[in-house]
């Protein structure tokens, strides 16, 4: 199997950051793994992801600790720590999760940071499979600006493209179906393993982690983070990965939704054939459970949420969500488990921006239908901080003819007419609306 094959839609489920930050535990990642097979599974929700610093045994919320002591073994790999992943004992690591989750019928995530422990490098402990240490395969000078925990590798030495090997190999033997890998899309404000400084991803560790996966004989999902990843660089990530991220962390402020059309705009038509650019996180329900700061619900109105769940889907982003499940109430929900949306995200097509001003949005995609008919959609967005109409003409649109086609309202489950010359929606303020046409 390729790379590609590994995702032949966007990836959907759930990740740990959004409400546990740094310090999730096995009873969290299980408790929302059975709310998933419970609630999501049917709608297409199937990964479990354990977000950062699962090595790290006095994680405590969403900071993180510098130089902190983690769990390690003799082969210079981070392992779980034992005290917040009880059946991680013995040497089992993530396997028993795994394993429970797969039970479930969902598929088991862990986040990675790019490069070897620094705390191996100190200790000189061994690569496996050489004669090597690590700190002889370790790049000093290619560091995260904001997590103390690794050196970059350096592709040069003999070891490091074994150091990768071992990583994947252990990855493998704990079952695990996707490997988020951060400090890596993007490596803005330090140096690369190229010798550059800037926003750009770091090539050679991200092609030693193609070919520990390609050799470890699971199909692993790559996805690669933070961003902005450079439009560029789309040729090697698509070679390479099976998402990566477009954008910085996206919360729940109307800003940083504003911010994805532009993002949008800059990577449509780099995406499909399983491979896909991804706008983050959706921070819907009850999230920074673990802040020092205090928790708090997702601080979008419900017509922002929609916005962002509509922006998401046509584009086609990976759909991830970052909530505590379990504390959904039922308008979440009612987000998570729209079918006729969740069909546009999983089997549409060629993503295309109409245009976009200060004030309003318009996209369109195609979707060959469950029955072999023709579909298209058309979704219009709501800028303004007041109550507006969107609307597209025909003329607007060069790739089919708008005018004679069925009209249904995609979250009001309504059919709404026939179009003339035009589609228009009396939006409120940031509010959006998606059209399916036949």
């Amino acid at each position: 199997m390729k790379h590609t094959d590994f995702a032949p839609t966007p990836p959907m489920g759930w990740n740990s950051w959004d409400c546990y930050g740094a310090a999730v535990t096995e009873e969290q990642l299980l408790g929302n793994a059975r709310y998933m097979a419970d609630k999501l599974l049917k709608h297409g929700w199937d990964i479990v992801t354990c977000d950062i610093q699962w090595s790290e045994p006095n994680a405590r919320d969403t900071f993180y600790t510098p130089n902190a002591p983690l769990c390690m073994d003799e082969y210079s790999r981070l392992i779980p720590a034992e005290n917040r992943f009880p059946s991680s004992a013995g040497g089992r690591g993530f396997l028993p999760i795994s394993r429970e989750i797969h039970k479930m019928g969902l598929r088991f995530g862990i986040h990675i940071m790019r490069g070897i422990p620094r705390q191996a490098v100190y200790l000189k402990t061994k690569i496996k499979g050489t004669d090597l240490t690590a700190d002889k395969v370790a790049n000093p000078f290619s560091t995260c600006p904001w997590n103390s925990d690794m050196y970059g590798v350096d592709p040069h030495s003999p070891g490091a493209q074994a150091y990768y090997d071992s990583l994947f190999e252990l990855y493998a033997e704990w079952e695990i179906d996707f490997v988020k890998v951060d400090d890596i899309a993007s490596t803005a404000g330090h140096h690369t393993d190229r010798g550059r400084v800037g926003s750009v991803p770091a090539v050679a560790e991200i092609e030693m982690i193609r070919r520990a996966i390609d050799k470890c004989g699971r199909p692993i999902i790559l996805s690669l983070s933070p961003g902005p990843a450079a439009v560029e660089y789309s040729w090697m990530f698509r070679k390479n990965a099976n998402m990566w991220r477009m954008t910085n962390d996206v919360w729940d402020n109307w800003n940083a939704i504003l911010h994805m059309f532009e993002r949008c705009e800059a990577w449509q038509g780099h995406g499909g054939g399983g491979c896909w650019p991804d706008c983050d996180m959706l921070p819907f329900g009850h999230i920074n459970c673990n802040s020092r700061f205090g928790d708090n619900y997702c601080r979008l109105t419900q017509d922002e949420q929609i916005t962002m769940m509509n922006l998401w889907s046509i584009f086609r982003s990976p759909l991830i969500v970052g909530a505590e499940l379990r504390d959904n109430d039922d308008f979440t929900l009612s987000l998570l488990t729209n079918d006729e949306v969740l069909r546009l995200n999983k089997h549409s097509y060629s993503p295309n921006q109409i245009y976009r001003n200060r004030e309003s949005v318009a996209w369109y995609s195609f979707d060959d239908g469950s029955d072999g008919g023709g579909l298209y959609y058309i979704a219009l967005f709501n800028l303004k901080d007041e109550p507006a109409t969107v609307t597209v003409r025909a003329d607007q649109v060069d790739a089919f003819d708008l005018r004679g086609r069925k009209v249904r309202d995609l979250w009001r489950h309504e059919d709404i007419g026939v179009t003339e010359d035009s589609v228009s929606a009396n939006l409120p303020p940031h509010g959006s609306v998606i059209y399916r046409l036949t």
